[in-house]
């Protein structure tokens, strides 16, 4: 005589199969989102966020500074800013310094 599962077997395999699948589900949407970012990467890296065309990197007083080859916008990268008004604020302080007493 075969023994039935009880309902408690049934709702633990029930949860167990649910879990996997969701687990399979969020790895399998993980992957995508990987894949769609490399390929939005490989897409637009290095290319003008204005006009799309190729952005040439310049070297500015150590600190590279991407330019348009088209329309000749200056893009900066992160930490870049601050650190060309740091460089900027000391030659500034030097300048000024000549003119004080």
């Amino acid at each position: 005589m075969p023994v039935k599962p009880s309902e408690k077997e049934e709702e633990f395999f029930a949860r167990e199969e649910f879990e996997q699948k969701k687990k399979e589900q969020e790895e399998s949407l993980k992957r995508l989102e990987q894949e769609e970012k490399k390929r939005l990467k490989d897409l637009h890296y290095m290319r003008c966020p204005k006009c799309g065309m190729e952005l040439i990197e310049i070297n500015y007083k150590d600190i590279a500074v991407d330019k348009c080859s088209s329309c000749e916008g200056i893009w900066l990268d992160a930490g870049e800013l601050e650190a060309i008004s740091e460089l900027e604020k000391r030659n500034l302080n030097k300048w000024f310094g000549v003119f004080k007493k």
